[in-house]
């Protein structure tokens, strides 16, 4: 599993096993060369699966690729110190426990960084190491609801949808932590010293919205939602049902690009609202729910395929992966019958790993020791 190329290769990990973020973070740290080595529970003390997401088998736990998996008892000090031997020969060091869990374990910053000083020391939560909800349990929805971007994603008299998992668990928590755990090894390789990085869901959804929080401090963004550009509140940024049952996902923002999508339409557009006249907004969205709705959603594709006027067909993940723009890019690799994304962002000089099924056992710790030692 050992990575020779992609630009972190070199860098160890050692991260207790977590669900969610953390082997999202991991992931990616592997994709891109890292050396990442996952301490689990020994087969005697594998407790059941949390959730539905969690009972899966290993091989399509596609989170746990390119990671070597090593099995430790973190209630035995043999197995505790076994692990610390092996951090004293590491970069980076995560976790994903309620704050103070690690430390109860023996395996707090202090004491490992006490062996390692240029340890960079990743804590992956949800609402953060302080504050009052700190050792609060939560889950994606709760925390993009916490930062007020949930309240967001809502049409016009409509509860706010989740998006997925994709905005806290991988968005503000594994990808931030990523960022952060390079980041500082960066400073650390500079000086020698390492550092905490405490890596919350809460605070990463927080920073994603900062150029909302820019538009609505200036005024040109309301917090009524399904009202605003972005939101469904515009007529021409939004879904539409097409003959077929599918739909098409239009983003004519652009004044030069609304009249592409209005071309496109092939019908008398003359007297239609502005494209800037807000209370017209609603009866301009039924002028092109009405046209878009004549036509199956490919023949629309095909109509503004090689234009700009920002249409594309709502794939499904089976589509996605056979789409030749999609296919050309190596976006999905289909292994076993498994759908692998593409390691991002993409390199010139430094490859990224291959995609391959997560391996579905373990290797001995010691084992990995004496490779990091060698």
């Amino acid at each position: 599993m050992v990575a020779t190329t992609g630009p972190l290769a070199g860098v160890r990990v050692v991260a207790l096993h977590g669900m969610g973020p953390t082997p999202f973070a991991c992931m990616l740290l592997a994709d891109l060369g890292a050396d990442v080595v996952r301490i689990v529970r020994p087969p005697n003390r594998q407790g059941r699966a949390l959730t539905q997401t969690d009972a899966m088998e290993p091989e399509h736990d596609l989170a746990n690729r390119g990671v070597t998996s090593v099995a430790a008892d973190l209630k035995d000090p043999d197995g505790v110190a076994a692990v610390r031997r092996l951090v004293a020969a590491a970069e980076v060091f995560v976790e994903g426990y309620r704050p103070g869990v690690a430390e109860r374990l023996g395996l707090g910053p202090s004491e490992l960084q006490a062996a390692n000083p240029a340890l960079v020391y990743a804590r992956l939560t949800g609402y953060g190491q302080s504050g009052p909800l700190s050792h609060q349990a939560g889950h994606d929805i709760n925390y993009v609801a916490q930062s007020g971007v949930l309240h967001a994603m809502a049409r016009t008299g409509e509860a706010p949808r989740p998006p997925i998992n994709l905005l806290g668990d991988y968005a503000g928590g594994g990808l931030m932590a990523a960022f952060g755990i390079v980041s500082a090894v960066l400073a650390a390789r500079a000086s020698g010293h390492g550092q905490v990085v405490d890596a919350a869901m809460l605070d990463g959804v927080a920073v994603l919205s900062a150029k909302i929080q820019g538009l609505r401090a200036a005024g040109r963004y309301s917090d009524e939602p399904g009202t605003n550009d972005l939101d469904s509140g515009a007529p021409f940024y939004d879904t539409y049902r097409c003959a077929d049952g599918r739909h098409v996902a239009v983003g004519a923002l652009e004044p030069d690009f609304y009249a592409e999508f209005l071309k496109g339409l092939d019908v008398d557009t003359d007297g239609w609202p502005n494209q800037d006249d807000r209370p017209q907004w609603a009866r301009l969205r039924e002028l092109i729910a009405a046209v878009l709705a004549t036509r199956t959603r490919d023949e629309w594709a095909a109509v503004y395929a090689g234009t700009d006027a920002c249409v594309s067909p709502v794939l499904t993940f089976e589509e996605a992966a056979r789409d030749p723009h999609n296919a050309e890019r190596g976006l999905f690799r289909e292994i076993d019958g498994v759908l692998h994304p593409g390691p991002a962002p993409r390199f010139t000089r430094t490859p990224t790993r291959e995609p391959a099924h997560p391996p579905s056992g373990t290797v001995p710790l010691d084992e990995v020791r004496a490779r990091w030692e060698d």
